[in-house]
């Protein structure tokens, strides 16, 4: 969910409070995103993975540093993440979890995730958790093998979040304290790690094409227009995506392969038109290769009777 300092004054300890959970999912998930979001104020994490107090037992309030460590986190396959104005995204994430002899991973009360977070990691614009903690299954007596899920919502993007995210991991060990009481965070741990690779979050595209007259006489003029749009996550709408190179194909009515007949620039608005000739019956489409912070996209191709 979003932890966003609205202004420059709010340091990235105090943007974790204001981890909030969508009314949707008034459910088990809360409790872990709140769980997290105390957790991580309370350790004032300094950056390094560690909190602000190493040992078995921290000052009042603040939990100790735990004995994990995190390596191989791989978001979403490595494959970019596209997310549009309305549908959740669901991405898996997988990670190798090391921890000292003492650390019981298998307690009903250790909790593990993965993350994504924007900007700098002591101080993220912007943060995505999964809704639930993810699942480790031993490999050796201090390692496992996790999976968990990062959650993003669109209403918890704004358009300056396209583009180049990191990846970390928590874990947190409340070794017998209420986890939604009056805990003493003293005797919980904690460990947090970031820096890791992330593709991309992108604005998801959509691209629209339409070719008249049809049908049209060999030799004369096609007209084909369109659209190129993409998510705006500030008004939760589609939007043209403006001054965009977009190629025009076509496919001959038999064949399987589309060919580029030019490129074209998308207006102000994000609309496209073109003309060509006419030569034989096909499909024309364009065809957008996309950018860091919006997918590549394909219209579905219109096609066109020669007569």
């Amino acid at each position: 969910m979003r932890i966003r300092a609205t202004v420059a004054a709010v340091t990235g300890a105090l943007a974790l409070s204001a981890l909030a959970v969508p009314a949707a999912q008034a459910d088990g998930s809360a409790s872990y995103r709140a769980d997290v979001a105390k957790v991580r104020e309370a350790a004032g994490h300094t950056g390094a993975g560690k909190s602000v107090y190493t040992g078995k037992t921290g000052p009042t309030g603040v939990p100790y540093d735990l004995d994990v460590t995190f390596s191989g986190v791989k978001v979403n396959g490595g494959k970019a993440i596209p997310v549009g104005t309305t549908k959740q995204v669901t991405i898996p994430v997988t990670y190798t979890l090391k921890h000292g002899a003492d650390v019981d991973i298998t307690a009903d009360d250790f909790l593990t995730g993965p993350y994504l977070y924007k900007g700098a990691f002591d101080t993220p614009d912007n943060m995505l958790f999964g809704d639930y903690p993810a699942t480790c299954t031993a490999t050796s007596a201090t390692a496992a093998s996790c999976k968990g899920d990062i959650d993003i919502y669109p209403e918890d993007l704004i358009n300056a979040d396209a583009g180049a995210w990191k990846a970390g991991a928590l874990a947190i060990a409340y070794n017998g304290q209420p986890q939604n009481g009056n805990a003493d965070l003293s005797k919980v741990g904690y460990a947090d790690q970031g820096g890791f690779t992330s593709p991309n979050v992108q604005r998801y595209s959509r691209l629209t094409v339409n070719a008249s007259p049809e049908p049209v006489k060999k030799g004369k003029t096609v007209t084909v227009t369109g659209l190129l749009s993409r998510a705006n996550w500030d008004t939760a709408k589609y939007a043209g995506y403006t001054a965009q190179s977009v190629q025009l194909q076509f496919r001959k009515k038999n064949s399987t392969t589309y060919t580029t007949l030019k490129t074209v620039k998308s207006d102000s608005k994000g609309n496209l038109k073109t003309t060509t000739k006419a030569t034989v019956d096909g499909y024309f489409r364009y065809s957008f290769a996309g950018t860091s912070t919006t997918p590549a996209v394909k219209a579905s191709g219109d096609y066109v009777d020669v007569k």
